[in-house]
């Protein structure tokens, strides 16, 4: 019988990337000390695929100082409802429990680098 050996990802996910649900969001994201980066997305969306490596380096880049969090849209309706999420990407940066800045549409890694160190 062959023995399956794990194939290397193209993307590697950074260790530091938290995937958010409904059920621990609040905990996650609005009671963290932290500034919380906040990827609402979808496996189904092209530019939510597009941004995701950006993602995945500034959750190393800012591990310590702020969290980038991603919750799946079609997994988790109550939050996206709760945030009147519409279009995806869309990225909102929390500060002590409330929004403090939107991203809507895919943007560079700088932008959303910016986002967080002006909440910093």
């Amino acid at each position: 019988m062959p023995v399956a050996v794990a194939q290397p990802k193209e993307n590697p996910v950074s260790e530091h990337l938290i995937h958010a649900s409904d059920a621990d969001f609040d905990q996650t994201v609005l009671a963290s000390d932290e500034p919380v980066l906040v990827d609402f997305w979808a496996p189904w969306c092209g530019p939510c695929k597009m941004i995701a490596p950006a993602l995945d380096e500034l959750a190393d880049t800012y591990a310590g100082r702020a969290k980038v969090v991603k919750i799946d849209i079609d997994q988790n309706r109550a939050t996206a409802m709760k945030y009147h999420v519409r279009s995806i990407p869309m990225l909102l940066l929390f500060k002590g429990g409330q929004v403090e800045a939107t991203q809507i549409g895919a943007v560079g890694k700088a932008q959303l680098a910016q986002m967080i160190d002006k909440a910093l």
